[in-house]
């Protein structure tokens, strides 16, 4: 593995790893909001190991990425991110998207003329997704402003978020998700105007709300109608975001997709049962983006 820095949109500096034989087919992997590339290094691993070559990039706002300045952090905004790193590989990747990283990859391919990607794997994420369930990721985010006293406090809020989860018996792995302030206290790795630029998420107002994610609707909408290739989509068994109803306007929309539903898992699928999420993933590619062996 190695680190690089990318130049993504607005003069921003992204930074991701790069796993595998670079003369393998490309596979890039986009996280979720308030994640960043690690939550994809088991993945990535495995991935590499068999074959492709996989860049896992931090989007802005996350990670150790630049944060936007003027606080541009909506789909497109991400989705110029991502038009900018595919500039970097000589053939187009595989896409994996998680919530937020399948907003913006739907996005980019909205403002292309050309097919960005060789194929799209969708992860718990669809153009109808659960408004209640939404509330509740928003909820998380923008809950402890002021960030955990201790990593322990930390994984108890992670814990009660997530409670069919199991609580890592060593909080020090969260310093991959959290940063230590100078006085003591640990922060998450985001900016919080990721959340607070938005129209309704940092405040009772679900009108406002409802009218930002029915227009990110109608984006991924037309993203998905304006992608040609293998599309894939990963759902969390027990997801509070992607309901059975959206799978099915998901297929409706896009009959020719396949669908995969992770037994036990959340909204983070891959951080659920990694095991799992990534042989979905790997046999999708195998026979829609396969490997040189």
């Amino acid at each position: 593995m190695r680190t690089v820095k990318i130049d993504g949109a607005d003069g921003l500096k992204l930074v991701a790893d790069q796993w595998g034989d670079p003369s393998g087919p490309p596979v890039l992997m986009c996280h979720g909001a308030g994640q960043n590339r690690y939550a994809w290094k088991s993945s990535a691993e495995i991935l590499a190991q068999r074959g492709w070559f996989v860049t896992t990039v931090d989007a802005r706002g996350h990670g150790d990425s630049d944060w936007s300045h003027e606080h541009k952090y909506d789909s497109e905004d991400i989705g110029r991110d991502l038009a900018a790193v595919l500039e970097t590989f000589d053939s187009p990747p595989a896409v994996v998207g998680a919530s937020m990283g399948g907003m913006g990859s739907l996005a980019a391919q909205r403002s292309s003329k050309s097919q960005l990607y060789a194929a799209v794997v969708l992860v718990d994420i669809t153009p109808h997704f659960d408004m209640d369930g939404a509330r509740k990721i928003i909820e998380f985010m923008s809950g402890n402003p002021d960030g955990f006293a201790t990593l322990e406090e930390a994984a108890n809020a992670i814990s009660a978020y997530n409670p069919h989860r199991s609580r890592p018996s060593n909080p020090a792995g969260l310093t991959r998700v959290l940063h230590q302030r100078p006085d003591g206290r640990w922060i998450w790795k985001w900016d919080p105007a990721y959340v607070t630029s938005k129209p309704g998420f940092d405040a009772d107002d679900h009108s406002a709300l409802a009218a930002h994610m029915t227009r990110v609707s109608e984006i991924m909408t037309q993203g998905m109608l304006a992608t040609d290739v293998p599309m894939l989509l990963v759902r969390g068994g027990q997801s509070e975001l992607v309901t059975a109803e959206a799978v099915k306007s998901f297929l409706d929309l896009v009959p020719e997709a396949e669908f995969v539903d992770v037994a036990g898992t959340g909204h983070m699928v891959a951080g659920d049962d990694n095991d799992a999420f990534t042989e979905a993933v790997a046999e999708f590619l195998t026979r829609h983006h396969p490997t040189h062996t």
